[in-house]
């Protein structure tokens, strides 16, 4: 084991040595990510870390964007970046999950609030205090975690949806998350596994009826087109992070280190800023098409969170209830803390 971790540790050394030019020392760093520019992530790489990082370092350090999956898809850019193919990738914090639990607590439903109250906490502490224990577990290092899309939000072409009653019986997409499709059949409608390409179509014919996709990405899938009913009542965030294979991070210098940790900073920073308005113009478009968009009141949108409770217990072991606890009483959601309890969630 220790040769073996050795022998990580060279190869990485090595990858970054010959990526070096020797005329002017500079260290390249290849990125792999299925975002594109004209969306958040994309336009935040192009816009915030490439150019902070060439400033920090006086273009010692930089960065080579592949976008649109070009080199990879979420998890296999994880992968080659453990074989020393690229350096750094970017992922859904579920995706992450392939490598190790510890962002897993991002993607419990109700966790956050809004939109303010994710970026707040992720920002101030949670973001580096996951990444500080996903580095000592699953070979990379996180450096940032963020927002791509805001919330998901509820959409069928049936009828309108206030409370979970009324969802009983209509055939609802879902993907291959156990949390989504624990939400899905508690919520009292009928979990379908479909493919996102297909289901424009789906919903067109009917095959399936309903979605629980970000507001942006049902936007640019023009699902709202055939799905005029929505239901605000957010729950699962869409959380992303950016992360560096740990034996090439290791093989930088701490003052390398440092220009990565300001850049990915900035990185964070602009994504989320970024992000806010892709959510709240993908808002604004498809309510001026839809029959209605509905914000269910206090006491309905109470009833969405007790049928999330059994996806916490799902979850059970993948995350520290002291931390969930924490984040929940932050946000003043001390009745969602007592039922989680009760349940013996928390």
């Amino acid at each position: 084991m220790a040769i073996r971790n050795y022998l990580k540790m060279a190869a990485a050394a090595l990858a970054l040595t010959m990526m070096a030019d020797g005329a002017s020392a500079e260290k390249v760093l290849k990125l792999g990510t299925v975002g594109r520019l004209g969306m958040p992530i994309g336009d935040a790489i192009d816009q915030a870390l490439i150019p902070t990082l060439e400033k920090v370092s006086g273009g010692k350090l930089k960065i080579e964007p592949h976008y649109r999956g070009s080199l990879c898809g979420e998890q296999k850019c994880g992968e080659q970046a453990n074989q020393g193919l690229l350096q750094l990738w970017t992922s859904s914090t579920a995706n992450f999950g392939s490598f190790g639990t510890e962002l897993s607590i991002f993607d419990l439903p109700y966790i956050f609030k809004s939109i303010e109250d994710a970026d707040r906490i992720s920002k101030e502490w949670l973001s580096d205090r996951q990444c500080e224990l996903a580095a000592k577990t699953t070979g990379h290092v996180c450096l940032v975690v963020y927002s791509s899309g805001g919330f998901r939000q509820l959409a069928n072409a049936q009828r309108p949806v206030h409370e979970p009653d009324d969802m009983k019986g209509i055939k609802w997409r879902v993907t291959k998350s156990p949390i989504e499709y624990t939400l899905i059949k508690n919520w009292g409608a009928v979990p379908v596994p479909y493919d996102w390409t297909q289901l424009y179509q789906g919903l067109q014919t009917g095959v399936v009826s309903g979605q629980y996709v970000a507001v942006p990405w049902q936007h640019i899938a023009k699902l709202h087109e055939v799905a005029k009913y929505f239901t605000e009542i957010g729950g699962s965030w869409s959380g992303n992070q950016l992360s560096m294979d740990i034996n090439q991070y290791n093989a930088l210098t701490d003052e390398e280190k440092g220009w990565l940790h300001t850049a990915a900073n900035a990185f964070g920073d602009r994504v989320r800023e970024l992000d806010r308005k892709w959510v709240e113009d993908g808002e604004t478009a498809i309510k001026a098409s839809i029959t209605e968009w509905y914000t269910p009141s206090d006491e309905e949108l109470a009833k969405w969170r007790t049928g999330a409770i059994a996806a916490w217990l799902d979850a059970k072991g993948t995350f520290d209830p002291a931390i969930a606890e924490r984040i929940l009483k932050d946000q003043g959601m001390d009745g969602f803390i007592a039922d989680l309890k009760k349940a013996g969630a928390l």
